[in-house]
């Protein structure tokens, strides 16, 4: 059984159809009580860092993903659940979860993709490089493009996290792998056939991956 983490961000509907579309068994749940009892857990969102966190300080849930993460068990961001597993955010000044080492920060003023100005946030369709070889990213063909909503991307201190770079203006980290854990940048609940294959190998994916 898969559960997806309610905890006040929305965009839980779009990973609840998706998962229903690859026919897995999914809860939608703030409580931890039924966390535990999951296989996996997804952790999506979209929204403020600020407004997140305490939503996640408020619930308890902010703790049950810290001990989740150390207890092994497979975990997957999303957009907003991607940023907050970090230690600290630029958006609203936040300190986050300070699961995955580094910092969310603000796409900077003035990119360009040649002479043309991109727009921030940066909303579309983009190419993603995996990194490196894992189960979850598996099968997914060179050039796939996702759906990106965000400001903010995520910057891990440690390099040997990045699993997949997404070029917007600067090359930014647009999905992370580490243990038991993955997290993407983009939607891949929007993001087609591509998407929905990281969905399903994220559900069916056992074990861990050391880099």
């Amino acid at each position: 059984m898969i559960g997806i983490i309610d905890y006040k961000a929305g965009n839980l509907t779009s990973v609840a159809r998706a998962l229903q579309y690859i026919k897995q068994p999914f809860e939608i749940t703030n409580k931890t009580d039924r966390l535990v009892e999951m296989t996996h857990v997804i952790f999506p969102g979209v929204g403020a860092a600020g407004e997140a966190m305490e939503n996640l300080r408020r619930t308890g849930l902010g703790k049950f993903l810290k001990h989740w993460i150390q207890a092994g068990k497979h975990l997957m961001g999303i957009c907003l659940g991607t940023q907050v597993i970090f230690e600290y955010s630029e958006e609203n000044d936040t300190p986050c979860l300070g699961i995955v080492p580094g910092s969310v920060r603000r796409f900077p003023d003035g990119l360009k993709r040649g002479k043309q100005p991109l727009k921030i946030p940066h909303m579309g369709w983009n190419e993603v490089v995996f990194m490196i070889g894992h189960p979850v990213f598996d099968g997914i063909p060179k050039g796939a493009e996702f759906y990106f909503v965000h400001g903010y991307y995520p910057a891990p201190a440690d390099e040997t996290w990045v699993a997949g770079r997404t070029e917007y203006g600067i090359s930014f980290c647009s999905a992370i792998a580490h243990g038991s854990l993955v997290a993407t940048q983009f939607h891949p609940e929007k993001s087609g056939r591509a998407g929905l294959k990281i969905l399903e190998n994220f559900c069916s994916w056992r074990g861990s991956h050391a880099q």
